[in-house]
């Protein structure tokens, strides 16, 4: 248990602006995924997110020596979990409505809570394994096999969110060497490389796919973006940036999963998004989905409250 609750309520209020601001990086996706090829908006947002991780770098204590690290292997790493994280989420998001790709998502804080009582060793009960399981009903629900096919879409999405966990898991285990701007900085990097590289080889269009296809976000030719579409360019630059800051830091700073939960602000933030801007409301099968992962989540969130409480009075017996 932490013995700092300043600590906790800091990490708490940091994954809380943390998952607004990131829901903006969704909108702003969702927006672009109609003309843009992902590697040309992924290298543009990482151009924008390293010119402010740099400018807040020059203004903080450390300043740009917080380039500096000894573990590049493990930066390689976690920018390629991250990486494929991205890719697998984009992709999902520009087939599915808003609300239903983050709902999915969503079970990545349940994957943080299981990686980590397996990888960290930090106590979750059966209660919160139950929880877990519900989740995970969830985004069966979510995949529609009832349909006669499973979503591809939603696999896509599913796979994201285990990576994103997994890469908390490494932003936990890489924090005593590793500032949230050096997080930052090497994830930025990864994406301006890797997108590069893409873009060289497929940017013309060669591989472009068929409309409504799975892979057509991504192989699509690249072109100059018209000066009514900057807006969602900057806002996903400037929400990963800020927003991934944020989580970074939340997670290098409180435990992981009583800081996951609380991104599940941004489920209510997606079915916002989705109405206002898109017209999309989620249908009933989307409904029961969603309340089944974020329910799963919420008492995530409650037992961890109600057991620290208890571990405040008395000695932790047993496992809640």
């Amino acid at each position: 248990m932490s013995a700092h609750p300043k600590s906790n309520t800091t990490g708490i209020l940091l994954a809380l602006g943390g998952g607004i601001t990131l829901s903006m990086n969704d909108l702003a996706i969702k927006e672009l995924s109609g003309s843009y090829a992902l590697h040309q908006v992924i290298l543009i947002r990482a151009f924008i997110g390293m010119a402010l991780v740099l400018g807040v770098m020059a203004w903080s204590a450390g300043g740009l020596r917080q380039i500096r690290t000894r573990r590049i292997g493990a930066h390689a790493v976690r920018v390629s979990i991250v990486m494929v994280s991205n890719v697998t989420y984009f992709v999902g998001l520009s087939l599915m409505p808003l609300a239903d790709a983050v709902a999915v998502a969503f079970i990545a804080p349940l994957f943080v809570t299981l990686m980590s009582a397996v990888l960290l060793r930090e106590h979750v009960g059966p209660r919160r394994w139950a929880a877990v399981a519900v989740g995970l009903l969830g985004v069966i629900i979510m995949t529609r096999p009832g349909d006669g096919i499973i979503q591809p879409a939603a696999i896509l999405v599913l796979i994201s969110a285990f990576c994103y966990a997994s890469s908390h898991m490494m932003t936990r285990r890489m924090r005593d060497t590793e500032s949230a701007m050096t997080l930052n900085f090497y994830v930025q990097c990864g994406f301006i490389l890797v997108s590069t590289s893409f873009g060289l080889f497929v940017g013309d269009g060669h591989l472009a796919q068929a409309p409504g296809s799975t892979w057509e976000f991504l192989f699509r030719p690249w072109h100059w973006p018209p000066v009514g579409d900057w807006w969602a360019f900057a806002a996903t630059g400037l929400a990963v940036g800020i927003g991934g800051l944020m989580m970074s830091q939340a997670y290098r700073t409180t435990e992981a999963a009583l800081v996951a939960p609380f991104e599940y602000v941004g489920m209510p933030m997606a079915i916002f998004w989705g109405v206002v801007v898109f017209g999309t409301w989620p249908d009933e099968t989307a409904w029961a989905g969603i309340a089944l992962i974020c329910g799963a989540g919420l008492y995530t969130l409650w037992r961890e409250t109600v057991r620290r409480k208890v571990e405040d009075v008395a000695a932790p017996s047993g496992d809640i």
